[in-house]
C-alpha cells in the first residue's frame, strides 16, 4: 500500500465517521449550501483523475468505476429509507437510526470488497482506494435527495427545489 492509497483511505474513513455522526443526530432538514457537496465531489474527482492518469486503466476502469457508483447509489437509497423524518414546530426534521450508521459502514465495506474483487485485474488494482471519497459523495447526495423529498411531502416548510442542509447531514 503506497502513501497515496493510505491517504485516500484515511480521508474516506474520516469523512465516513463524520457522516455517521451527523446522521445519528436529530436535526432540521433545510435548504442545502451545495458548495460542500461540490468541494467533496471535486476532491473525489481529483483523486479519481489522479489514479486514472497514473494507471491508464482504459474502458475496464471506467466500467468498474461505474459499477462502484451504482453500488453507492443503491446504498444511498437504502439508507434514506432508514432515516426518520417528522414535523416539529412547522419544520421537517430528520434523524438516522443505528441501522443508518451501520449501513454507512456496510456501504464502505461493500466498496472496498468490490475493489478487492477488481484487484484480480492488475490494470485497475487500487481503484476503490482512489475513488472512496467520490463513492461516499455519490451515496450521500442520493440519500439527501430522497430524505429531502420525503420531508417536502410532510409540509410546505421546505422551499421548492431544496435538497438538504449546508453541512454533512444526511
Amino acid at each position: 500500500m503506497n502513501s497515496q492509497t493510505l491517504l485516500d483511505l484515511v480521508i474516506g474513513i474520516a469523512v465516513l465517521g463524520l457522516l455517521i455522526f451527523r446522521n445519528l443526530r436529530a436535526q432540521p432538514v433545510r435548504q442545502v449550501n451545495q458548495r460542500l457537496f461540490l468541494i467533496l465531489g471535486v476532491i473525489g474527482i481529483f483523486e479519481t483523475y489522479a489514479y486514472f492518469s497514473k494507471h491508464h486503466v482504459g474502458s475496464i476502469g471506467i466500467v468498474a468505476l461505474g459499477g462502484s457508483l451504482v453500488l453507492a447509489a443503491v446504498f444511498g437509497v437504502i439508507r434514506a429509507l432508514t432515516v426518520r423524518v417528522w414535523m416539529k414546530d412547522g419544520q421537517p426534521w430528520q434523524q438516522g437510526s443505528i441501522i443508518t450508521g451501520i449501513l454507512w459502514a456496510v456501504a464502505l465495506g461493500a466498496h472496498l470488497g468490490y475493489d478487492a474483487l477488481l484487484n484480480t485485474h492488475k490494470d485497475i488494482s487500487g481503484l476503490g482506494d482512489a475513488t472512496v471519497l467520490l463513492y461516499l459523495v455519490v451515496s450521500l447526495v442520493i440519500q439527501r435527495v430522497i430524505v429531502t423529498a420525503r420531508a417536502a411531502k410532510l409540509g410546505p416548510a421546505m422551499p421548492a427545489g431544496s435538497f438538504g442542509r449546508s453541512d454533512l447531514s444526511a
